[in-house]
């Protein structure tokens, strides 16, 4: 089975659970039984990585509210001298 989402432009989205690839491009909506038509997300998975998570969840929240920057961020601390010689020779980034 797999779930898949549908909008209804009155009541809003919803999922309908259907065997695979059984999904037409639009059905009835649960509540007014109007015209609901699909639409086309992303999978649902339910081992999404946290690290994966949490950066959907600032890029949808970027998206209603951007983080705005107040200052220019600092510079990277420069890099210890190396501690052979030979390697003070080698170019830098």
């Amino acid at each position: 089975m797999a779930t898949y989402e549908y909008r209804c432009p009155r009541d809003g989205a919803f999922e309908v659970r259907l065997p695979l690839g059984e999904a037409g491009a639009a059905t009835r909506c649960p509540d007014c039984h109007g015209t609901a038509d699909r639409v086309w997300s992303a999978p649902s998975l339910a081992r999404t990585p946290r690290a994966l998570g949490a950066a959907l969840d600032r890029a949808a929240r970027s998206a209603e509210t951007p983080e705005v920057v107040s200052r220019v961020p600092g510079r990277r601390p420069a890099a210890a001298a190396p501690a052979h010689p030979a390697h003070a020779r080698l170019p830098r980034l």
